[in-house]
């Protein structure tokens, strides 16, 4: 009984993160996703009669011989692309103060990315990670698997509590040959990745989507606050009610962020911050605008 209901659960949530984000790929992202997100160049589509204003060097000299008028040839985009979903499944995924859990956001931003790109008739792999790669779906096309990553995302449960990126990019450029569009979503607390996003970066399109909460930014005075770190378990008591205590965790954090930011533009990747209390469709329809 248990079983059942746990699955028509899980079946209740993928059906409502299915009509919120496959709505707003439809309506909004799917367009802006396209012309953000390049083919791999151009085919050769049909022949036209020449107009005024066609390209000289688009004239098809043995259409135009055969039938005596001039015809050009017309060229389509090469559209078909491979998105890959890199994911951070580690212990701070389950972090969450305001709206959402960052797992929960990671999920919706994962689905609408994924109907944007079955859209555009691209294809869409997934990689778990921890301080290890937890799993790998290949990338395919349809419906169907959109919805199996869309489960996974919601209930897989990972191995290892840590995070290592360099290691989930290593991974990917292992398993995905072709050029593809990487999206890597963490909060990026991980030991040094600069080189892994750089090598990732050359052979791929890499784009890091930022997930945090508030209040790893900004510390509110709430007295005497138990702190835990859920990648290692350990607890520590901070008194948020001390103004220099606070200040000197927002300073800290701030760093952290400047850093982070400073590390993207150094190693050329596109980046975009998105808070769980955050509509994330604004700052994705930035990023989409900035490339397109």
């Amino acid at each position: 009984m248990d079983t059942k209901k746990n699955t028509s659960d899980l079946i209740k949530k993928v059906r409502r993160i299915e009509l919120k984000t496959k709505g707003l790929s439809n309506q909004i992202f799917s367009g802006e996703y396209h012309s953000a997100f390049k083919g791999r160049g151009m085919a050769f589509s049909e022949v036209r009669e020449y107009a005024i204003g066609d390209e000289i060097r688009d004239i098809d000299w043995n259409v135009t011989a055969r039938f005596g008028d001039p015809f050009v040839k017309v060229f389509e985009e090469e559209r078909e692309l491979t998105v890959l979903l890199v994911v951070d499944v580690s212990g701070s995924d389950s972090f969450g103060t305001k709206e959402k859990l960052k797992k929960e956001l990671i999920t919706e931003i994962c689905a609408v990315l994924s109907f944007s790109a079955i859209k555009n008739n691209d294809k869409v792999g997934l990689i778990f990670f921890t301080d290890k790669v937890e799993k790998f779906i290949p990338p395919k096309k349809g419906k169907s698997h959109i919805l199996r990553i869309i489960r996974e995302l919601i209930e897989f449960n990972p191995e290892n509590k840590k995070t290592n990126i360099a290691e989930a990019l290593r991974y990917a450029n292992k398993v995905v040959k072709k050029k593809s569009i990487c999206f890597l979503l963490s909060d990026f607390v991980s030991p040094d990745f600069e080189d892994a996003l750089r090598f990732t970066n050359k052979k791929h399109d890499l784009i890091a989507v930022n997930i945090y909460d508030q209040a790893e930014r900004e510390l509110p005075d709430v007295g005497l606050v138990p702190f835990q770190d859920l990648e290692s378990g350990e607890f520590r008591w901070i008194n948020s009610s001390n103004k220099r205590a606070r200040k000197l965790f927002d300073e800290l954090a701030a760093e952290q962020v400047n850093n982070l930011h400073r590390l993207f533009k150094k190693t050329g990747v596109d980046f975009v911050d998105i808070a769980t209390d955050e509509d994330y469709i604004i700052p994705l329809m930035k990023l989409f605008k900035k490339r397109g």
